[in-house]
């Protein structure tokens, strides 16, 4: 037999151009290599001669200030160069932040906390990390919020999380608090923005006292920010990338599933999670919400309480199923857990979220 040979495919770019390409199939490996010039890759500088791996799931968009060539091989769903890109837009963003962080370094102050919003599949996630990568290679070291429960991008789907991005310690200077007080805060949400959503952006921009909210692609959203906010607040409307896919709610399933499942079992390199019983007893289980009573149920002149924030226990039983617990035992009363390590629980309270997994391992 011979070896099937990869098809191969080179692109030269115009300086402000993006090669844009998409891997769906998970049968199929894309390799990017930079043969000359400068690219990126949301803000990630490449490396000239190393070949990057992609597989099921790429999306994918390298950019060029000043041209290059590029070499594709395998197969690709779609695979283009676009002329028109927001990127100078964005980059003008990390300038004014950056020259925040550095007034705030000047007078010891704390750098801007930026808040990125707008709908679902306009590329939140995507200029975050952009913000972020140009930051780190500043010399800064900001705070990444991911509020959006919905996919979850520093843990698993359901919960809400912060990391620190920064560069390798210092030999000499290691790491500085100063630094990264002036650094700033990025927070990312969640697509639902109107209604409710609406009203959980706000109390976020209020709860994190922002200084800057970028909203992608939607007018009506950054009205409603301009209204709302105090003066001091600065609402810019930016708008998506072409190369930002919508995606149904299989494919969020999906991506969903697979964020779990990188958690605990990793991705390129492999993580062995841990899996033990835990006693009924030695462990309390609360959900947050409880169904509103409908005013005939309350005495003339009471009014129900507000039930969506209150905290309410779970009693142990099969329905637990899946909520990262791989098995239920009515009998023995034990629920057995999968951890990221091994026993015992790091915290006896456990909180219940509607995200569901069917562990497959």
């Amino acid at each position: 037999m011979t070896e099937e040979k990869v098809a191969t495919n080179e692109f030269k770019l115009d300086p402000d151009s993006e090669l844009r390409f998409e891997v769906e199939n998970k049968n199929e490996k894309v390799t990017l290599e930079l043969k000359s010039g400068l690219a990126e890759v949301f803000g990630t500088e490449l490396v000239k001669g190393k070949k990057y791996e992609f597989s099921i799931g790429a999306k994918v968009a390298v950019y060029t200030f000043q041209g290059c060539t590029l070499e594709l091989a395998g197969k690709t769903d779609v695979s283009y160069v676009a002329k028109e890109t927001p990127m100078y837009q964005y980059i003008n963003c990390h300038a004014a932040m950056e020259n925040m962080r550095e007034e705030a370094e000047k007078n010891d102050k704390r750098g801007p906390i930026t808040m990125v919003v707008g709908p679902c599949d306009v590329g939140k996630s995507t200029l975050c990390r952009i913000l972020l990568n140009y930051a780190a290679r500043m010399g800064r070291r900001p705070i990444f919020v991911d509020l959006d429960v919905g996919q979850g991008h520093i843990a698993i789907p359901g919960t809400v999380g912060a990391i620190s991005v920064e560069r390798i310690a210092d030999v000499v200077e290691g790491f500085t608090n100063k630094k990264a007080k002036a650094s700033g805060i990025v927070i990312n949400t969640c697509g639902w923005v109107k209604a409710s959503g609406y009203k959980l952006l706000t109390h976020a921009a209020q709860a994190f006292e922002v200084d800057v909210i970028l909203v992608l692609d939607q007018e009506r959203l950054y009205n409603e920010l301009v209204r709302d906010m105090p003066d001091f607040v600065k609402v810019v409307l930016l708008p998506k990338s072409g190369g930002v896919v919508e995606r149904s709610q299989q494919q969020r399933n999906e991506s969903r599933d697979q964020r779990v499942r990188e958690y605990f079992y990793g991705n390129r390199t492999p993580l062995y999670p841990h899996s033990f019983e835990v006693k009924w007893c030695d462990a309390k289980i609360y959900k947050i919400g409880a169904p509103i009573l409908p005013a005939s149920c309350m005495p003339v002149g009471m009014k129900a309480e507000d039930n969506l924030t209150k905290l309410v226990a779970v009693s142990p039983g099969p329905s637990l199923l899946h909520h990262l617990l791989t098995n239920v035992d009515v009998d023995r009363q034990t629920i057995t857990v999968l951890s990221p390590q091994p026993r015992p629980l790091p915290n006896t309270v456990l909180l219940l979220s509607d995200i569901q997994f069917m562990d497959s391992h």
